[in-house]
């Protein structure tokens, strides 16, 4: 059961950056190839974005993609040595600054003052005692029509496939009781999408959701996602081509 100090542990100390987590885009033929065809269409409706709030950015693996999307970029993440590599990688950037946190507040972000909060591939380590903190901070941090997308363990609700493997996702956490403290907390749940990650069955979740007092009207949508892995492995077959393409040097 992965806790902060596991969290902490593992990704300031112990795991091998050295691959910046391209390694978990391996299967899309890596990170630019999944955002283009994986994030994007379903986030696209939300950009550009004003300001944008990332929680764990890690090395930043995302976080080149969000910083041009935006005109103020902040990003928070548990580990000192992530922020580190991130001030540096994206110290050019005047827009974007990055904060450690303690794995479970944002008191660094503004309230009220996001237009999108993103988090993808780090918050499924999350325990439920994480998201009860902060599920209400993020909706606090929502300007008034903000959204988030957030990728989550469905541990507790998904069953691992035989053979398969839980990849340290958290066990307490699932799309309901996460869709639970959303309405809970005043917020909205927009669409949850179960997906099936690598070897195993619907253990992960994409919800998006949004302040109850915007879109009280609308009507979430469930996807149950079974061939989530197959989409990775259309984007490695048919995109990487274009994503591996250099651009040439300008001509003056």
């Amino acid at each position: 059961m992965p806790s902060a100090s596991w969290n902490l542990a593992t990704w300031d100390d112990e795991y091998d950056w050295s691959q910046a987590g391209e390694e978990w885009s391996a299967a899309w033929g890596g990170s630019e190839a999944q955002w283009f065809g994986t994030l994007l269409p379903r986030l696209h409706r939300f950009f550009p974005a004003d300001r944008i709030l990332e929680i764990a950015p890690g090395y930043g693996r995302w976080t080149r993609f969000l910083i041009p999307s935006c005109s103020d970029y902040l990003g928070i993440d548990l580990s000192p040595s992530c922020i580190e590599e991130c001030r540096k990688r994206f110290g050019q950037s005047a827009h974007a600054r990055f904060e450690t946190n303690d794995g479970v507040s944002l008191s660094s972000a503004a309230d009220g003052g996001f237009d999108l909060v993103f988090s993808f591939d780090s918050l499924v380590h999350a325990e439920f005692e994480v998201f009860e903190t902060y599920v209400p901070e993020i909706l606090k941090k929502l300007s008034a029509t903000g959204v988030a997308f957030i990728h989550h363990s469905n541990l507790a609700e998904g069953r691992i496939l035989e053979g398969g493997h839980s990849h340290s996702r958290a066990e307490s956490v699932s799309a309901r009781n996460v869709a639970d403290l959303i309405s809970k907390n005043g917020g909205v749940t927009l669409v949850q999408e179960t997906v099936s990650w690598m070897d195993a069955g619907l253990i992960d979740c994409f919800t998006t959701f949004g302040r109850s007092d915007v879109f009280r009207d609308s009507k979430p949508g469930v996807i149950a996602n079974v061939e989530f892995m197959s989409e990775a492995n259309l984007i490695r077959k048919y995109h990487l081509a274009y994503s591996s393409l250099k651009p040439k040097a300008s001509v003056k």
